[in-house]
Order: structure tokens, then sequence, then C-alpha cells
């Protein structure tokens, strides 16, 4: 019994010697690998102060509009007998569209010149004698009476020809209106009828919309308090309206300005605008949602850094600049705008100045640095 307890003894003290020895090698190796550590150059992107000219815009939401839409109806009754065109089809003002049955108004039309005919032939017999009338007046062949009826006859006649005229030339307009074809040009949309169908002018759906995309509107509006800047700088000159994607990333086209509403909506504070593209590339549709950027003025020649170089502390702005000797000074900035990945800054660095771009993170004033421009192999993430 005492021998296994003098053995357990031994055991525990030799575990307890090599633990001390495991922490003692341990610890002698921490301020050495901690030496090693402060000394080495921290990797980070670096970057340089730039000058470029910054615009200075307005941000709204705007939504495509058409310049001109047309609904084509048909203004008369019949059937359809031709389509001549294809849906999406680019059309111009005159193009033929829709051809109605033509017969039932190409015979109002024949009747009502028959008619003028007829009422021409009886006038002309009425005019011959009206003048044997006049003629046997004054001897007392014929009564003063008689004379005024014939006479009275004639002028009926010339107005029933007035009236032939009348119906003739709306003859002539129902049969043209039988041949639909485009008020404007633009672009055809579905097809919404088919060949044999029975037409009316009453009816509410049209056969086919046609939009005009060249030129194109957008209609946006910006709050109220911006109506000052916006007036006075259009004033100058129309203008320049940009159109961005749904992302604020992609440019689709450039405008002017070409509304601004007299009226705010006092329900939201904002005041409707227009602005114009020419879309000759159709890069803009009706319907669409896009951003707007109004442009105010240009900043020329400003100092500007990547957006990711300017951070924030507690007193504000900052940026590390790299010094010749690859340490970092921490440098208070001022910033004007923060606009498509690039930073305005007005005060704090200078054009050609070393900055980090990215790496921040690991920095303290003083620190060591490893610069590499973005791109390179070994640039900080």
């Amino acid at each position: 019994m005492v021998r296994h307890l003098i053995g357990g003894a031994a055991i525990l003290a030799l575990a307890a010697m090599g633990a001390a020895i495991w922490w003692l090698s341990g610890n002698s190796g921490m301020p050495q690998a901690a030496a090693q550590t402060a000394g080495q150059a921290i990797p980070v992107t670096a970057g340089t102060v730039a000058t470029e000219d910054v615009p200075v815009f307005l941000h709204g939401i705007g939504t495509v509009q058409a310049y001109n839409t047309v609904a084509v109806k048909s203004r008369v009754d019949g059937q359809i007998i031709k389509i001549n065109f294809k849906e999406g089809q680019d059309v111009k003002v005159g193009d033929p569209l829709f051809q109605i049955d033509p017969r039932p108004y190409q015979s109002a039309l024949e009747m009502a010149q028959a008619a003028k005919e007829k009422d021409e032939a009886q006038l002309a017999g009425a005019k011959l004698d009206l003048d044997r009338y006049e003629k046997l007046l004054a001897p007392g062949w014929q009564t003063k009476q008689s004379y005024d009826q014939q006479k009275a006859t004639v002028e009926q006649f010339q107005a029933a020809i007035k009236g032939d005229i009348a119906q003739i030339e709306n003859a002539k307009l129902n049969l043209g209106y039988a041949d639909i074809r485009s008020p404007i040009d633009g672009r055809l949309g579905a097809r919404l009828v088919d060949t044999g169908n029975l037409v009316h002018a009453s009816d509410n759906t049209p056969l086919v919309m046609i939009t005009e995309l060249k030129p194109i509107f957008v209609s946006f509006t910006l709050p109220q308090e911006t109506l000052d800047d916006v007036h006075e700088q259009n004033k100058q000159a129309p203008l320049v309206v940009r159109a961005y994607s749904g992302d604020d990333k992609k440019q689709l086209a450039e405008g002017k300005l070409t509304l601004i509403d007299n009226m705010i909506d006092q329900a939201t504070g904002t005041i409707h605008l227009k602005a114009r593209f020419d879309n000759d590339d159709e890069r803009l549709w009706p319907g669409e949602f896009v951003n707007l950027r109004l442009i105010l003025s240009t900043r020329k020649g400003v100092a500007t850094v990547p957006q990711q170089t300017v951070q924030v502390g507690p007193n504000g702005y900052y940026a590390y600049v790299i010094k010749p000797d690859n340490t970092v000074e921490r440098r208070a900035v001022e910033v004007a705008s923060m606009q498509d990945g690039l930073a305005v800054i007005t005060k704090g660095l200078t054009v050609g100045e070393n900055v980090v771009v990215d790496g921040q993170y690991r920095l303290t004033e003083g620190a060591r640095v490893n610069p590499t421009t973005a791109g390179q192999p070994g640039a900080a993430g």
C-alpha cells in the first residue's frame, strides 16, 4: 500500500516538472515573437491625390415617357381585310397600317356623285324655264307669281347641289378612313386585332399602339428646396441631365432640362421637372424607372482620392498619408462630397501626395507600411 502511494506521488511530481518546463520555454519565446511582429511593415494599398473636374448634381428618380403616344382606332365601321405591318416595327407618318373593307364607302361616294349630277341636270332645266318666264313676263304672257316660283325652284336646286357636294366630301372622308395610316413616326406595339375582325368607330379598344421613342422624355421630381438653385442655373443655359440604370452605376443617356413646372406639389413638397433625351441608341424605354442626375455646376481641378481613402473618426474625417520613409501620418481632412467612388477634398491633402487607399484598419500614427498600388500582387484587399 505504501509502495503504491510513493509511486503515484513520483508520477505527479514528474508531470508538474514537465509543465513548468513547457511554460518557461513558451514564455521565453514571446518577447522575441512580439519584437519580430512590431518590426514588420504593414501591407497597404496606396493611391495618389489627383486633380479632376467633378460635377455638382442633384439626384432624383424618374419615369421614362414617350414623346408622343397614339392609340390607333378606326373612325368607321367595317371588317379588317388587310394588316400592313409587323409587331414592333418602326413606322413613319403616312405608312399604311390597316385596310377596312372600302366597298360600302365607295358605293356611298358614287351615290353622292350621282345625286349631284341629277340635281345639276334639274338645275340646268330650271334655269332655262326661268329665262323663258322672264321673257314672257314683260308682254304679260306670264304672271309675276309664276316667275317667282320658278326662280325659287332654281335656288332650291342650287342648294341641293351644295348639299350633294357636302355628301361627296363626307363619302370621300369615310373612304379615306377605311385606309388607316400612321399619324406619327414611332414604334408599333402588339397588334390587338386580327384580319377578318369587325371593328366599329365606337370601340374603346385600340387596334395598335404607337409610341415615339426618338426623342423621349423623363419625368422626375426634386425637393422644393432645390428649386431656386435649379431655376437660377437653368436661366444661364439648359441644365444637363444624365440618366443612369437602376443600380446607379451605368450611364444610359444624357439630355437637357426642358420643363420646370409652374407649381409646387403641396402634398409632397416637390417640384415636377422634365428632361428631353435624343435616345438615338434607344437605351431609354417608355415606362422605365431610371436614376437621374441634374448637373448644377462643375468643380474644376479639385483634389480627389478614392472614396475608401477617407475614414470617419470621433473628430471627423481623416486619411493616412504615406511619407517618403514609408511611415504614415494620420491627417484630418475636409470633404466637399463623395460620389461615384471619389471623395472631393477641400482641405488636408495636397495634390500628388501618396495616401493609404485600403488596409487602414491595422494602422496607427507613425506605423511603417509596405505600400502597393491597386492591381499589383500583394495589394491589400
